[in-house]
């Protein structure tokens, strides 16, 4: 497997290359045929950001790409947490691959779960729907109404273009706009 180590705004010491090396190899064992994966070590130069070290691994292999970014104060608990997104991710990938090989040969029996699997947690679900009236406003008033009902993102219809659009918090504490694309 070839593992490519890239550092942006910092200088990857050997022995961040090798740790991040040794976590991300860990991954190996669920997938097959790994063809490559980047590790991208960075820094943000933010001020505001506390957790401004930031690690995004990708990995290909024959099945679909896996992406992880995760972020924390120290870069070896940012790779410590990437590589326990991209385990969790590696396995659902695997689940749904026997899966999807058992139940064409047998669809009546369930797949068998591994021990080491069944402590793990399962595919999120929809739990829960709301409807609400998109009212026409402006990305500017759409971004103070999130503000207002304390959430993350905000659903409305742009006067200006008459589109639904999406407005978003982003980390580094501006606003974010997204717009259909055609």
């Amino acid at each position: 497997m070839q593992i490519i180590v890239k550092g942006k705004n910092l200088e990857v010491t050997d022995a961040l290359r090798d740790y991040a090396t040794e976590k991300v190899g860990r991954v190996e064992k669920y997938l097959d045929r790994i063809i490559k994966t980047e590790i991208e070590l960075s820094v943000e130069k933010n001020p505001k950001i506390q957790e401004n070290q930031v690690v995004e691994v990708t990995i290909f292999f024959s099945g679909p790409v896996i992406r992880a970014k995760e972020s924390a104060s120290d870069m070896y608990q940012a790779i410590d947490l990437v590589c326990a997104k991209l385990e969790r991710q590696a396995r659902k990938v695997k689940r749904k691959i026997i899966d999807r090989h058992h139940h064409a040969r047998n669809p009546f029996k369930e797949a068998a779960v591994s021990a080491e699997e069944e402590g793990e947690e399962r595919e999120p679900v929809i739990v829960k729907t709301k409807s609400f009236p998109l009212k026409p406003m402006t990305p500017e008033e759409a971004c103070l109404q999130m503000e207002l009902v304390g959430h993350d993102f905000f659903v409305f219809i742009n006067s200006e273009t008459e589109e639904t659009n999406v407005v978003y918090r982003r980390r580094d504490g501006n606003y974010g706009l997204i717009e259909p694309g055609g």
